[in-house]
């Protein structure tokens, strides 16, 4: 994580999550080529983005920027109108939630785990968050129900139950700024389904950036960003990139999105 300034901004409301990426370039520390080239994208409040594309065109990248995981090498990215190196980053990081391929877990209960998201919380909000991410379902049959202790990243528990306890934390941290990287290659119909729906619940009324893998999610999405080796090689929405039939339709046709 970049060091942050002396007195940063802390603004006293949450963020209307208007992102723009403004000529940004990025190198990784030791590395020649830039992992983003620049990139210019006007991510809108309220709007569900789409990044796609060959596995290392900049998606993974573009995710790390907009948490501060990084700063550009060049460029700004500005939430708001304001430069993301201005602001305070328990701030920026309290309005944005992550869920990942992934789905983290520690130690503790699920309803530690989805907890985790806002910690004061009551139990009616933490079991109506299980309910909306379709988590409710397996957890009723468990042994203790909510209160059923976790392994280390929850080795107890399959790869899509994992996923919709992460939506779950996600739903009640309720930021208005959603990263999802929503890769279900591990996942069975049935689960993938839920967890379709649960991502559908998760990213209404707010700013929804997803790495995507699957065309259901896709073709919903305001705008399609398809990256390769660092640039964006074309956006729009579904219709018009097919009708371009230039590199999205091409990955469409190969099956090749998200890679």
């Amino acid at each position: 994580t970049p060091p942050e300034k002396e007195n940063p901004l802390i603004p006293k409301i949450r963020t209307n999550g208007n992102i723009k990426f403004d000529n940004v370039t990025f190198f990784y520390d030791g590395t020649e080529k830039p992992a983003l080239k620049g990139i210019t994208l006007d991510i809108h409040a309220g709007s569900t983005v789409a990044l796609v594309g060959t596995s290392g065109g900049g998606k993974s990248t573009i995710i790390n920027l907009i948490t501060r995981f990084y700063d550009p090498t060049e460029g700004k990215v500005i939430l708001d109108g304001i430069d993301l190196r201005e602001y305070q980053l328990h701030w920026l990081r309290k309005n944005i939630s992550l869920v990942l391929q992934e789905g983290f877990l520690f130690w503790g209960t699920i309803r530690e785990n989805i907890r985790y998201g806002r910690l004061d919380a009551s139990d009616s909000e933490v079991e109506k968050a299980a309910e909306l991410a379709y988590a409710k379902d397996f957890i009723d049959t468990l042994p203790h129900g909510l209160d059923t202790p976790l392994g280390e990243r929850g080795i107890s528990l399959s790869g899509g139950q994992k996923q919709r306890i992460a939506i779950a934390r996600a739903i009640l941290k309720n930021a208005p700024i959603l990263i999802l990287d929503e890769a279900t290659s591990a996942l069975d119909n049935e689960s993938e389904v839920k967890i379709q729906k649960a991502m559908e619940q998760l990213s209404a009324d707010r700013t929804t950036i997803v790495i995507a893998h699957r065309l259901t999610t896709i073709r919903k999405a305001d705008k399609i960003v398809v990256m390769k080796e660092g640039t964006i090689a074309e956006f729009g929405n579904h219709n018009e990139l097919m009708e371009k039939q230039g590199e999205y339709y091409r990955l469409h046709n190969a099956h090749e999105l998200g890679i």
